[in-house]
């Protein structure tokens, strides 16, 4: 498919999602009785899919929810771009259209006084497209589980454990928080083949953000670093490692009320650069992209949240579009 009937896709994509959101939006300000707190109407959890390690815009990751609630979701996510492996793999102009789903669950925490939160995420893909090798054009379509990732984040800072009472009172001002998240390496994985749903290694990533509320608008940087373990049954029977990457995001949220809520995103990476047998590769990211999520709520128990992102600046890595939602059940004691 050309450059222009992918980006007219895409387009018709988005023009898809913005009218449902508008439907969805005219629908959820005639609900008597829908007065959600936009500080939980949607816990996010945003992960996306993807044959490599990429960027993945994530907002509200520090924010403040009442303890013992749960939270169930399910989400669907298409992408379609382009896939840059390592220097060690020399394919070329490859074109890949990816349809993802992920169910996760979350759950808030006391910490000693501080809420915290613990959440499992699964995702499954089903992946399709070209790439050119030695001048040849090969396919590739596979279906299979992601890596699943497991993380636990604590806020420090200026949001204390409280009860579902308790929260009613609550008002953000600012908050400082830490989350530690590990990727097991469980999905799709063929060492015979150039692209694949696992990585066939572990990923550890600490990261630490700040969130500041000023009424309605808030404001949230955080940053992070991923530290990768060696891949010993790399393509071709190699060796792989990799050095830390780097991860900073930047989101601007915006509270409509009655549980509607806005962010406009921004993420860059930078580092990464792999080791082919030892031989150092020249791949090293530098990559930042842009995005934009809506959440409305449906009724008490159920939201949804509409999202979209593309890739503004790529030197290394994944360049693509992608559009998708996630619906979330909450549930727990006071609710």
């Amino acid at each position: 498919m050309s450059s222009e009937a992918a980006a007219a896709s895409f387009i018709r994509s988005l023009e898809v999602l913005t009218a449902a959101v508008d439907r969805l939006l005219q629908w959820a300000r005639t609900q008597a009785g829908v007065r959600l707190n936009a500080i939980f109407a949607v816990i996010l959890i945003c992960y996306v899919a993807s044959p490599v390690h990429a960027a993945e815009i994530e907002p509200r990751a520090y924010v403040n929810t009442p303890v013992g609630m749960n939270f169930l979701l399910a989400g669907y996510s298409y992408s379609r771009g382009g896939l840059s492996t390592a220097a060690s793999v020399p394919i070329k102009d490859a074109r890949l259209d990816m349809h993802s789903t992920v169910l996760a669950y979350a759950r808030s925490l006391d910490v000693w006084g501080k809420s915290g939160k613990i959440d499992l995420i699964v995702p499954y893909s089903q992946l399709s497209g070209s790439a050119k090798l030695a001048g040849q054009t090969h396919t590739r379509n596979i279906s299979g589980l992601n890596d699943p990732r497991l993380r636990f984040s604590v806020n420090f800072y200026g949001a204390p454990a409280l009860s579902m009472q308790e929260f009613a009172n609550y008002h953000q001002d600012l908050i400082i928080g830490a989350s530690l998240q590990v990727g097991v390496p469980v999905g799709q994985y063929d060492s015979n083949k150039l692209v694949n749903l696992g990585t066939n290694r572990w990923f550890v990533k600490p990261d630490i953000g700040i969130s500041k509320a000023w009424g309605p608008f808030t404001l949230e940087l955080s940053t992070g670093v991923t530290f990768f373990t060696e891949n010993g049954d790399y393509f071709g029977g190699r060796t792989l490692d990799q050095d830390p990457l780097y991860t900073t995001q930047l989101h601007g949220e915006y509270n409509f009320g009655h549980g509607i809520w806005a962010a406009l995103s921004s993420t860059w990476d930078y580092g990464g650069r792999t080791a082919v047998d030892g031989v150092k590769m020249n791949d090293l990211n530098n990559n930042w992209r842009v995005g934009g999520t809506l959440a409305l709520p449906v009724n008490r128990n159920n939201s949804i949240k509409l999202y979209a992102s593309s890739g503004v600046y790529t030197s290394f890595g994944t360049s693509y579009n992608l559009v998708g939602f996630v619906w979330q059940y909450r549930w727990g004691y006071g609710l």
